[in-house]
């Protein structure tokens, strides 16, 4: 297949316009008329990605984070993300990364499937009602705070999380936002909702979400997140009978677990 034509499938799944005006998303590095057979999933092309893709065999690195975010002056070996570039480039692959599309059209959605929500809708829409970021909806039964986050850390396969709350209170009604979250805990609270399930939150963001009448259960960036490669893995499988794709672990490695 070529690539450009693996491209077009993943904007329909997430178009590229409906990504963030700040955001990077797309063809990074790479040549779309090449043909690809594999392609290798992660959440950021790190330099262990590139290796284990090469590894694989695959023509192309599928990432949710952009390896190129800032404007880029040069190129070359003096810079770390230049010397991945050029090291998925001398391998012969390309690198292309599905970032806020991906979050609006299917990362809240995928994350609220997961822990099992009911009447789930968007938390913070950005494309009319049905796209943007994060979900909110319905536990199918209550939960003590201390029972929800057990539930987070099975859900997500997590060793641990981090609570702000009282652990006996009862949830009802959840908020997830997959990667940071300090930036929706206003949004939640309008919304009604007893708790929010995000990443990277402060000491401080996390006192002052109690002060607003919401608890917080920190699953970290990477632990809501990871549900990109799996995702993808499977789509990839389902719709693209002619494209083998591999899911990365090295990121388990990286990541505090």
């Amino acid at each position: 297949m070529k690539l450009k034509d693996f491209i077009g499938i993943m904007n329909g799944l997430a178009p590229v316009q409906f990504s963030e005006g700040w955001d990077n998303p797309g063809l990074l590095a790479g040549d779309s008329a090449m043909e690809i057979s594999k392609v290798y999933v992660a959440l950021d092309a790190t330099s262990d990605v590139i290796e284990a893709a090469h590894e694989a065999g695959a023509e192309l690195i599928l990432t949710h984070h952009p390896l190129i975010f800032k404007p880029v002056r040069h190129v070359s070996s003096d810079d770390h993300v230049g010397r991945r570039v050029m090291k998925i480039l001398s391998y012969g692959m390309a690198l292309f990364a599905m970032h806020t599309d991906f979050d609006v059209t299917c990362m809240g959605n995928e994350a609220a499937t997961k822990l099992g929500l009911i009447e789930a809708k968007v938390l913070e829409p950005t494309i009319g009602e049905e796209y943007g970021m994060g979900a909110f909806g319905y536990l199918k039964e209550d939960l003590k705070l201390k029972e929800l986050a057990d539930k987070v850390k099975a859900d997500f396969d997590l060793d641990h999380v981090t609570v702000y709350g009282d652990p006996e209170e009862t949830m009802v009604k959840v908020a997830v936002m997959p990667g940071s979250g300090s930036s929706v805990i206003d949004v939640a609270c309008i919304e009604g909702c007893d708790v929010l399930i995000t990443g990277d939150i402060s000491h401080h963001d996390g006192i002052d979400a109690l002060e607003k009448g919401i608890s917080i259960i920190d699953a970290g960036h990477y632990g809501i997140e990871k549900l990109f490669t799996g995702f993808m893995c499977r789509f990839i499988g389902d719709k693209i009978k002619e494209v083998e794709a591999v899911e990365d672990k090295t990121g388990e490695k990286a990541w505090l677990r």
